[in-house]
């Protein structure tokens, strides 16, 4: 079934917002599945995953508010983990299921395993994308210095070129991947030019003045009950290999696979990548 966008209203402090979502693979009696993007992506980083899986799945994923095709918030303070998670809890009694299973690459991973550390969860399988309880400063220290950027283009290929210095570490894709990256991550601005699909915005929510501290969520690791499935990039700056060692020992303990060639995040656009996700998911 071909994709379908849709839409539904999220509640903050200011008021109701716009929460954009993809659906792919709508039919009766599949079981669900949620993907929730990183930081500055979007929905559309799942459409390979997603395709692949809709024959045995009803596929959601949402653009965070503030991404992709989601309203921005009238004030940034508003961007947050309780935000997030509201929407997400808004998609889920949108999907009327009682239990999914969660595909996060970085942000989105922590959304999953804050849903599955809560009491009563619907999460019943999750797979974390390069992510994990504890982040190092060195990578908060990196991204904050593209994040809240807000730079202009040209058209689409100075948007792709800057993008495939950025996400470089996103592992090798092919000129139709990256294309696909830059074509959703595009935002007409008034003077004809393009912007990225977010608002700088997010940055000044999640960083403050100071210099960044490493992040410890080991505490709502240990309160996860679900399978986890962990995919880490072979070269990544966030997921360090003992991290992956102390989770496997810790909460609910998790399969753990790396993944050659990329560092944070891995696409999941490569067939082998979405083999390991679909081949987990269907044991």
């Amino acid at each position: 079934m071909p994709m379908m966008q849709k839409y539904l209203r999220g509640l903050g402090p200011r008021g109701f917002h716009k929460v954009a979502y993809t659906e792919w693979g709508a039919g009766a009696g599949k079981p669900t599945l949620v993907c929730v993007h990183g930081m500055t992506r979007n929905a559309r980083d799942f459409d390979a995953l997603a395709a692949a899986m809709e024959d045995r799945y009803r596929v959601a994923s949402m653009d965070v508010v503030g991404r992709g095709m989601s309203d921005w918030l009238a004030d940034y303070t508003g961007y947050g983990y309780a935000q997030y998670l509201a929407d997400a809890a808004a998609l889920l009694a949108r999907l009327d299921v009682e239990a999914v299973d969660w595909v996060g690459t970085s942000m989105g991973g922590l959304m999953g395993m804050m849903l599955a550390a809560r009491p009563n969860s619907p999460i019943r399988r999750l797979v974390l994308n390069d992510i994990g309880p504890f982040i190092p400063k060195s990578f908060l220290g990196r991204i904050r210095g593209y994040v809240g950027t807000d730079p202009h283009f040209a058209d689409v290929d100075e948007l792709e070129a800057h993008i495939r210095q950025i996400h470089a570490s996103f592992g090798p894709l092919s000129d139709e991947e990256w294309r696909h990256l830059a074509t959703h991550n595009a935002r007409k601005l008034e003077d004809g030019g393009i912007g990225l699909a977010y608002d700088p915005g997010i940055a000044k929510a999640a960083f403050s003045p100071e210099e960044p501290s490493d992040v410890e969520m080991w505490d709502i690791w240990d309160q996860v009950k679900c399978p986890v499935l962990v995919l880490r990039g072979a070269e990544s700056d966030l997921l360090l290999p003992e991290t992956v060692e102390r989770m496997k020992t810790s909460g609910p303990g998790c399969e753990a696979v790396d993944i050659p060639g990329c560092g944070h995040a891995p696409s999941l656009m490569p067939a082998g990548q979405i083999a390991i996700v679909r081949d987990w998911l269907a044991r």
